[in-house]
Parts: C-alpha cells; structure tokens; sequence
C-alpha cells in the first residue's frame, strides 16, 4: 500500500518535534519548586528604574505610584520615565507623580527598543546609578522588587529577571488563561532554568542589568520581541540571567479578542524571526564553547508556543490512530508516544494554573482551551503581514 510509507514520514514528522518539546516542558515541570533566595546583600546599590512610556496617559500615574512605594532607599534609587513620540498627557502626569521624565522624538525609530536605548545611554551618562531596571508602563511591582534583585547583584549576578505576572487576571477568561499561560512559561521555565544554573532569558518587564554590563554587551535591541533578543545577546556573551523568583512585576493583559489577536501576532512574527536568525548561532556556541547556556536558550527558542505544540500533538495523535488502524491489533509506536506527549503537556499546564493564582476559576476557564486553539488556528491562516511595531490599546482609564 503506497499511502502508508507516506503516513509513516508523516507521523515521524510530528513525533520528532511533538518529542523534543514535550520532553523538555516535562523536564521544566519537574524541576519548578521554588529555587532557594539569596541572603540580603548591603543595599548600598543605586538604580534607574526606566519606564518607557508611548501614551500611556491613563496608566502611567498608577505605575509611578507602585514604584515609589519600593521599600529601598529613595535616595538609592530614581524613577526615569522615557515619554516616547508621546502626543498625549504621560510627560505631565508622571513628572506631577515625581518621576524624572525624558521626553524622545524620533519618529524614524520607534518602539520600546529605541526607547530603551536612550535610557541607557542618559543614564550611563550620568554616572549615578550602578544598575538599570526596566518596568513596563503599565505594571505594579512588589515591595521587595529591588531588594531581590539587590540580593542577586550582590552575589554575582550583572543580570536578573523577576517574576512578570498577569495583573489584571480577573478581568476576563482570556487573561486567566494568559495568567496561567505565564505561570507555565515564566515561572516554570525560569524555576526549572535558575534550579540547573541556565540563564532565564529577559521576559521583557521586571528586568535589570548592571552599566558594567551594558558596557560589556551594550543594548542594541531593536526588533519585535527586543526582550528575548537581548537576553540572546547577553547568552552568547556567556552572561547569564538570574532569576528573582520571590519578587514580581505584573502587567495589564488585553481581554479583547482583537487586541489580544494582534499583540499575539507581533508577538509570535518577531520571535519566528529569532527562531531563523539566532537557533543556529545559539547552537554553534553551545557546541564550539561548550556552553550549557546558550544550548538552552537554543532549545527554549525552538520550543513552540503552547498551542502549535498542541496542535502538533493533535496532528501527531491523529496521524497515528490512521496507522494503528491499518495496522489492526498489533498497534504502532506513535500511539504511546502522543499520548506521553498529551500527558507532558497537560502536567506543564496543570503546574502553571497552580502557580498562576487563578484558582477554580482558572481550572474552571481552561475549558475555553479548545476555543482558544480555534482561534489560533484561524489567526494563522488569516494572519497579516507584519507593519512593524504597534502600541497595543490600554482597556483601563
């Protein structure tokens, strides 16, 4: 029969993939427990907490309030809004709540990335500050944010990542979902990464580096997902991230399918980009250096988002119950392994609701799974060529 020796490719296809991805979110799931913190260190530390800032009017205001609530010092740290291409009320406001504003036009090059560059290079110019930190516009961090990350520069550590949670977890099912999507890919993954000595990569909010650093492997982050490019960067500099998992920073979430669609969009188009741009680079490193670092931030690049990685197990599945019925009693390989694969997953997801705060509500939303693959299904086949970078719509005022 000529159709089955296609079956079979297709089914080692989906199975090497399926495999490799599961494995390693299995790997993740099990070494999730708490890492142990470090003692407090002197506290003698100074830092810029940039806050760059496109619009952000009706949520700056809160933002700037959480951060001078920090219990560290006021005299050891400073609030540096980035009032980027801002054609609203930001620069007021956060300079009225006592934040250092500086205000950017460079229409040519927008985004966070640019943003951020000016930041660090005012800062640096200043001399003051020993660290940057990097809060997105609309968060609220914990008390101990800097005190945490304080604890990892004063033992060692140039880079450190906090917990970036889900602050508005309540307002919908989508972003339950997102909270429980981030306890599985924030908190899992880092856990398990900072537990093996792995560098947790930079998530894009909650994040710091030393100018020591900056000086080593200056940010030159410019793209659609800058926050995994310059966690990327700092790995093939042999720089790991640390991660501070008992303090956290947490952002708004959209709730609105279409908002929700085209953050996701840019989202998944940039790190796409990554994945062809910086795999290879990441692996001839991990081989010619030997170095466990950038094997993972490899590996963590070629690991799909959750639900392509479903609907691989799905194919996978599908495919192999066509092959076990033309095989009759006797079976096929394919079918114990899409279901270990399915049984990865669903401990990863189950481990991330857990860790996400949503309780039954939650476990209760994670009925809406099957719509939301529905809906990711048909953003890829309706998806958009990408126009580059776009300030996702606040739904707070």
């Amino acid at each position: 029969m000529i159709l089955r020796p296609l079956i079979e490719f297709a089914a080692l296809a989906l199975a090497v993939p399926a495999g490799f991805s599961c494995a390693y979110l299995l790997l993740a799931t099990l070494l999730s427990a708490p890492p142990r913190a470090p003692a407090r260190a002197s506290g003698s530390r100074r830092y810029d907490v940039v806050v760059p800032a496109h619009n952000e009017a009706a949520v700056i205001a809160r933002t700037v309030r959480s951060l001078r609530a920090i219990a560290w010092p006021k005299d050891r740290y400073r609030i540096i809004v980035v009032a980027d291409n801002c054609v609203d009320a930001t620069a007021r406001i956060a300079r009225d709540e006592g934040a250092l504003v500086l205000e950017r036009h460079d229409t040519a090059k927008r985004g966070k990335g640019h943003a951020l560059a000016f930041a660090f290079e005012r800062s640096s110019g200043d001399g003051w500050a020993d660290a940057v930190v990097v809060v997105d516009a609309d968060s609220e961090v914990s008390a101990n944010f800097l005190e945490a990350i304080d604890g990892r520069l004063g033992h060692g550590a140039c880079a450190v990542q906090v917990h970036y949670g889900v602050l508005n977890p309540h307002d919908s099912w989508r972003t339950r979902l997102i909270a429980i999507a981030k306890g599985a890919f924030h908190v899992v993954r880092s856990r398990a990464r900072e537990r093996l000595g792995l560098s947790c990569g930079i998530r894009g909010n909650g994040w710091c580096v030393t100018h020591g650093l900056l000086r080593q492997v200056p940010y030159r982050a410019f793209s659609m997902t800058e926050d995994i490019e310059y966690g990327i960067d700092l790995g093939l500099a042999g720089v790991r991230v640390h991660y501070a998992d008992e303090a956290h920073c947490d952002g708004e979430m959209v709730s609105n399918a279409k908002a929700a669609q085209s953050q996701r969009r840019r989202w998944e188009g940039g790190r796409l980009q990554l994945i062809r741009s910086r795999t290879w680079p990441l692996l001839r490193n991990a081989v010619t250096r030997r170095d466990p670092i950038t094997l993972d931030l490899a590996f963590d690049l070629m690991v799909l988002p959750l639900s392509y990685v479903t609907l691989n197990v799905l194919a996978l599945t599908f495919v192999a119950g066509i092959l076990r019925s033309l095989e009759g009693s006797a079976g096929t390989v394919y079918v114990p392994v899409a279901a270990a694969c399915g049984a990865s997953i669903a401990l990863y997801v189950l481990r991330g609701w857990q860790l996400s705060g949503t309780g039954v509500r939650g476990l209760r939303d994670l009925a809406c799974a099957p719509f939301f693959l529905a809906w990711k299904v048909a953003s890829m086949v309706t998806r958009p060529r990408s126009a580059g970078w776009v300030k996702t719509d606040r739904e707070r005022h």
